[in-house]
């Protein structure tokens, strides 16, 4: 089974991961946790040029396309062999965080980001994924408390920018069915225990 999570920065997502994949190994799976970008070796020197604030001089199609690669190597060499295996993969992020983030935040023209896509993640499409929903001044709040040091390129968008990502997630929300949304204000263990249900229904229905 492959999940993957989608939201905003500083949303809750790497904490859901866990958690998820702690109650998954207590009942008996093999699960693997990834994170996007990054993942394998070449991924995560890709990782390290998007994200450091330093290369301020990127434009945005070859941030899509370093986007697109490091996943692309991760599929191949990580996901699509661990499924084979019958793993549980969860991903923290995985194609449409491009679709959201460089296609609706950046304004890079969708259709083509979603062709690049679906060219570098090939038949590796999530069974499930959890966008975890959270309103921007909550985000703020949170990125505050993290402190502007600490953020790294991405993280430093404008406000203008993550609302145009969360929409596009919110519309992507509405037409994948796939996609199970979240309420982000709700407790850790709310939005665990929403989590585990819609999971162990999966389970149920397909294994």
């Amino acid at each position: 089974m492959f999940i993957t999570f989608e939201g905003l920065d500083f949303c809750g997502k790497s904490t859901q991961v866990t958690l998820l994949k702690e109650k998954l190994e207590a009942i008996g799976k093999n699960v693997t946790l990834i994170r996007e970008p990054g993942g394998t070796q070449i991924s995560e020197k890709v990782r390290k040029i998007l994200l450091d604030k330093e290369n301020s001089e990127m434009h945005i199609e070859a941030e899509l396309l370093l986007f697109s690669a490091s996943r692309a190597q991760l599929v191949r060499e990580k996901i699509v062999p661990l499924l084979h295996e019958g793993h549980f993969v969860i991903s923290d992020r995985f194609h449409d965080s491009s679709i959201a983030y460089q296609g609706f935040g950046r304004e890079i023209n969708l259709s083509s980001v979603k062709t690049i896509q679906k060219f570098a993640i090939g038949l590796a499409i999530p069974h499930l994924t959890f966008f975890i929903d959270l309103p921007l001044e909550e985000i703020d709040k949170r990125r505050e408390k993290f402190g502007a040091t600490n953020l790294d390129r991405i993280e430093l968008s404008e406000n203008d920018f993550y609302n145009r990502v969360r929409n596009g997630y919110i519309e992507m929300s509405m037409l994948e069915k796939r996609f199970i949304t979240i309420d982000g204000t709700l407790s850790i263990e709310e939005i665990h225990n929403k989590i585990i249900e819609v999971v162990e229904d999966w389970i149920k229905n397909n294994e």
